[in-house]
């Protein structure tokens, strides 16, 4: 089964999901190891990899210790196109539907495009959404793109129709790494009840209650790491607390 397959039977169960990100600059071998093993112990459903900059070439490694470990789909979560690898999985093919930056909208994609049709990948189509979180994030400052407001539902709402009607199979609502608030439930319930693919969620949800409070709005799928690389043991409480509803 494909991973996006697999995300649409469990969104269609309505059982909720969790991916681990791993970012290969901030995790070293035994912080790597430790967190695929956590993450495969406590029934996680996937792994994300990738990062806002690669600066140690530790990708192909990165995807190797937690695939072998965790025992889960790696998924590539790309900052740019040069973050590529075949040895994993599947690929989010991101385009930043929330701002005005032609380059991340498709410029960089028809650089990729060719190497990812020759690849094994499976290639999913995102619809990315950067939300305002508190505190300019890595994303906002590489992307060069301002985000959609916190409080701004209706915009996020339309933008995400139009990710859907676009042809995009996931949407994806992202406070960055580092925010200091998580994409608010309301905005999470007004995207949720104006589209019918599956919706992801990422960015600042640190606590169990809060992941909860996500998935509870109406998240398909949350995506969490800094939380993770800092202390692995906290996955079990926070994949329960999700399981959970």
């Amino acid at each position: 089964m494909t991973v996006y397959h697999k995300i649409l039977d469990q969104k269609a169960a309505g059982r909720k999901q969790i991916a681990v990100l791993a970012d290969p600059d901030k995790s070293d071998d035994r912080t790597l190891e430790n967190l695929a093993k956590a993450a495969g112990d406590s029934g996680a459903d996937y792994f994300f990899v990738g990062g806002s900059l690669l600066i140690n070439n530790r990708l192909d490694a990165c995807i190797k210790i937690v695939k072998d470990i965790s025992g889960l789909p790696v998924v590539l979560f790309p900052g740019n196109t040069l973050q590529m690898s075949w040895k994993a999985d599947a690929i989010l093919f991101l385009s930043l539907i929330s701002g005005r930056n032609a380059e991340m909208l498709i410029g960089r994609h028809v650089i990729a495009a060719p190497y990812l049709k020759l690849s094994p990948l499976e290639v999913i189509s995102t619809g990315y959404m950067l939300i305002e979180s508190g505190r300019p994030t890595a994303v906002s400052y590489m992307s060069n793109s301002d985000p959609i407001p916190h409080d701004k539902d209706d915009i996020a709402m339309c933008t995400a129709m139009a990710g859907e009607m676009l042809g995009m199979k996931l949407i994806f609502m992202d406070a960055g790494s580092g925010a200091i608030n998580p994409v608010a439930p309301g905005m999470i319930s007004q995207v949720k009840q104006s589209i019918d693919i599956p919706l992801m969620v990422g960015g600042g949800i640190r606590t169990p209650e809060k992941a909860a409070e996500s998935a509870a709005a109406g998240a398909d799928l949350l995506v969490i790491g800094n939380v993770f690389e800092k202390d692995p043991g906290r996955i079990h409480e926070i994949v329960r607390a999700v399981k959970e509803l």
